[in-house]
């Protein structure tokens, strides 16, 4: 699950644990790579604003893709492992925001 190099997010970050100025509680510490452009952002908000094209959500076909990043440790994970992760980091044990449950159908094809 490390990551290979340094990895970059981008959009309106504040800090070097991912938070943006849209979302940046304690919690807020993971970026989402965007399946359109394979580009780390914080939020949906950040890449409407920095990547000038709709975004593309994964489809579940494709969860096995690394494509969240831990801002604490600075690990990629696959969107399954987020998934089953209970939003705490598998390597490090930082807590993830679980309100970021509330917009995964932004990011993921979500079967009802």
């Amino acid at each position: 699950m490390k990551s290979e190099g340094k990895i970059e997010v981008k959009g309106s970050v504040i800090d070097d644990q991912t938070r943006c100025i849209h979302y940046h509680s304690a919690l807020d510490i993971i970026a989402i790579k965007f399946r359109c452009c394979r580009t780390y952002y914080p939020c949906y908000h950040c890449h409407q604003e920095a990547a000038g094209h709709e975004p593309q959500r994964w489809p579940e076909n494709e969860w096995n893709t690394k494509a969240i990043f831990c801002g604490a440790c600075k690990t990629q994970m696959s969107i399954r492992e987020y998934f089953d992760c209970n939003y705490t980091c598998p390597l490090c044990r930082a807590s993830f925001n679980p309100r970021c449950s509330n917009h995964n159908q932004l990011y993921f094809e979500i079967s009802l």
